[in-house]
């Protein structure tokens, strides 16, 4: 057989010099393009991390009534703010169940949640998976009424000894208020049915307008609520509140310290400043609120102690 012509042997494969550049622009074009893959996938990496749904959980009081569709008609505005100020889609999910809330607040779940009861947003910033970023207009200095009967004699909480008084639902922020009144004049709680001279008998009832129903059919001789609207009507029909308690801020809104801190400070502003717009306003319209408050850590932190958290 012939040997092939060297001129042939060239072309077929080249010269060692033509090899190599053969070879180099290959070479580069796969690291260039694994390098690109490279970024694009960190890029997008970060941006699913940063651009991800933020879950925004509602709990409403346990002794107010209220439906879900109802609920959610009055947050969807207000979440429709934050998701504009942080650039993000906002998920609402209720949770009316304190202990749910609960657990879901102790995974940190939830990334903004607003919470009625003081004192199940205040343990979690307590335990330092939350901080406040706004409390509620108007609901900063939430108190509880002791109601009684007009004629009654009691002066006093000292003279609720021996007695009945009725609070709402025991894990309502009201029951807790009234704990915490009973540790600071230190009476003692009993729920028998027949309490002794030197404590008081402590019954409850789901509603805080089902209180007065309480004293005026004679279950209890005094009932707590925090429900201003109860309360007036109570004194106009001639019945009088014997003390209120100390001031505590309900209403909360909290954010997760896992979040970014300046997407914290970003839905803080947009809630502080509601009330500079019309989508904040509108948001505010359906709420039923006027506006939101910086928290103030001091009161925080006392309101923390002396609801014993």
């Amino acid at each position: 057989m012939a040997a092939p012509a060297r001129g042939a042997a060239h072309a077929a494969h080249g010269t060692p010099a033509q090899q190599i550049a053969d070879v180099g622009p290959t070479w580069e074009t796969q690291v260039r393009q694994f390098t690109i893959g490279l970024v694009a996938a960190l890029v997008a990496g970060v941006a699913a991390a940063q651009g991800g749904d933020l879950t925004f959980s509602v709990t409403e009081g346990v002794t107010y009534q209220a439906t879900p569709k109802e609920i959610r008609d009055k947050f969807t505005p207000l979440a429709d703010v934050i998701g504009k100020a942080t650039g993000r889609r906002v998920k609402i999910v209720l949770v009316p169940a304190y202990n749910d809330v609960r657990e879901g607040l102790a995974k940190q779940e939830y990334d903004v949640a607003y919470i009625h009861p003081a004192h199940v947003s205040m343990a979690e910033i307590k335990a330092g998976r939350y901080k406040a970023v706004a409390w509620t207009t108007g609901f900063t200095e939430y108190t509880v009424s002791l109601l009684v009967p007009g004629n009654a004699a009691l002066k006093s909480m000292e003279d609720l000894k021996g007695r009945t008084l009725v609070t709402p639902d025991p894990d309502s922020i009201t029951a807790v208020m009234v704990r915490a009144m009973f540790r600071a004049e230190k009476l003692t709680a009993t729920s028998e049915k027949e309490p002794s001279p030197t404590t008081v008998r402590v019954i409850t009832t789901r509603y805080q307008d089902a209180v007065p129903f309480y004293i005026e059919n004679g279950f209890a001789q005094a009932g707590a609520t925090a429900a201003n609207a109860v309360a007036k009507a109570w004194t106009e029909k001639g019945g009088k509140v014997l003390l209120r308690s100390r001031p505590v801020p309900i209403k909360q809104i909290i954010v997760s310290t896992k979040l970014p801190a300046d997407e914290q400070q970003r839905i803080r502003d947009a809630l502080l400043t509601l009330r500079d717009s019309k989508p904040g306003r509108d948001a505010l319209e359906a709420v039923g609120y006027k506006g939101f408050v910086a928290p103030n850590a001091e009161f925080e932190s006392s309101t923390i102690a002396w609801l014993g958290l």
